[in-house]
């Protein structure tokens, strides 16, 4: 009778050890990402300090680009100095903000007036002649600048801080 027992019961036994043993292995494999991913969040707060300004060499000429070679681009519906960016919603999601860290942030061979916004989410926006920055979301490598003369209103900058309608 006990044979009985374990031919019914042996097998839900063997399953359950079974699961325990490969929960137990997941779980040790999900220590080693969150390791990984601790790692990465480094990477991530390596570029937090960045994006300083730099210039690069275009089709459109000298150009301002992020410590990445990322093209940067002012909004015609911002006003120079006025503290503020129009861009907000839906449109940041197209051109994302050029984020500091700090109130200087680091420039080479920009010749603008570099400063600093505070956006109404208390994020610091970069300007450039006190015209906020931006990203376009179109641009997917160093270097592109698919952002330009978008709506007619956006235009990728140049060093001095004034905007270049190619």
């Amino acid at each position: 009778m006990n044979s009985r027992i374990w031919l019914k019961a042996g097998p839900v036994v063997g399953a359950l050890a079974l699961s325990v043993l490969a929960l137990t292995g997941c779980s040790q494999e999900t220590t080693t990402p969150a390791a990984d991913t601790s790692s990465s969040s480094s990477s991530t707060s390596d570029t937090a300090v960045k994006p300083a300004l730099a210039t690069a060499d275009s089709s459109l000429g000298t150009i301002v680009v992020d410590t990445a070679g990322m093209t940067l681009y002012v909004f015609d519906k911002d006003v120079a100095d006025s503290g503020t960016s129009t861009c907000e919603g839906e449109c940041l999601v197209k051109w994302p903000a050029v984020v500091a860290e700090s109130d200087t942030p680091t420039v080479d061979g920009v010749t603008g007036t570099v400063g600093v916004i505070t956006r109404t989410d208390g994020t610091k926006q970069v300007t450039l002649n006190g015209l906020p920055l931006y990203y376009w979301a179109g641009d997917s490598a160093a270097g592109d600048t698919t952002g330009e003369g978008v709506g007619g209103v956006w235009w990728v900058v140049a060093p001095n801080g004034d905007k270049i309608a190619g």
